[in-house]
């Protein structure tokens, strides 16, 4: 099959190897993987704060980006959400563009949810000996129903134990620009998720967000936690999950 993978602007600028990660899995998988050169940003920024022109634009380029490809895979629930979720509310009103919204928006995918129930990944590329927990992301969860499937797809490595923290599904205090917007409640909702981390003993934290990653690994390092690794799904599963 014929997949087309939106990187994410996050990937892209922060931690290019889950793209890379992404690929692999996909390849693995036995899909024919396309990657649009001059894809940007799905427009979820904008989109939330309230621009909803800008937004439009982005989606609109997006839409061309991706037209032949069988599905589009995003290693992101945020930004599969935007595009599966919102892109069709965007959009509502705009005859001219709702059927290939519509025809988007059916047939893209976190990635996680992709490799387990619609390419059905059997052999995992990647090697990992060592304790996990796992923060379910708040668009993933809410959004696209991403939950049981990281962790089925985590199960099957041999090297991998996988240790329930308290309230995993509770979020991390990023919210896109709402860690901008409410920084002091933002830090106390990361500091009450690096509790919770910390109290498994795991090796590393895993989640499929690169945006929730970032501020939980950032938060550890100023409480002082030098140790957990912090790791999207994909770099566990193709086995590329080097420090830094």
């Amino acid at each position: 099959m014929r997949v087309g993978l939106f990187v994410t602007c996050l990937v892209d600028l922060m931690r290019p190897r889950i793209g890379f990660a992404a690929i692999r899995l996909l390849e693995s998988a036995g899909c024919e993987v396309v990657v649009p050169a001059t894809q940007t940003c799905c427009g979820q920024p904008g989109y939330n704060s309230g621009e909803q022109t800008s937004a439009k634009a982005l989606a609109r380029k997006l839409i061309g980006e991706f037209d032949g490809c069988e599905y589009v895979v995003v290693p992101s629930g945020s930004c599969a959400g935007m595009i599966r979720v919102h892109y069709p509310a965007l959009f509502k009103d705009d005859p001219t563009m709702i059927d290939a919204v519509n025809r988007l928006s059916s047939r893209t995918y976190e990635l996680a949810d992709f490799l387990a129930n619609v390419a059905k990944l059997k052999h995992i590329p990647g090697r990992f000996s060592g304790s996990l927990t796992y923060h379910d992301s708040c668009s993933g969860l809410r959004e696209l129903g991403v939950q049981a499937q990281p962790r089925a797809l985590l199960s099957k490595m041999p090297g991998v134990s996988i240790t329930e923290m308290r309230e995993a599904t509770t979020c991390c205090g990023f919210g896109g620009t709402f860690s901008v917007k409410f920084g002091e409640i933002s830090a106390a909702m990361a500091d009450k998720k690096c509790q919770h981390i910390a109290q498994t003993g795991a090796d590393a934290v895993v989640a499929g967000d690169l945006g929730c990653l970032l501020n939980i690994e950032g938060r550890l390092r100023r409480r002082g936690d030098v140790h957990t690794r912090v790791l999207h799904v994909a770099e566990v599963l193709a086995g590329d999950e080097r420090e830094g």
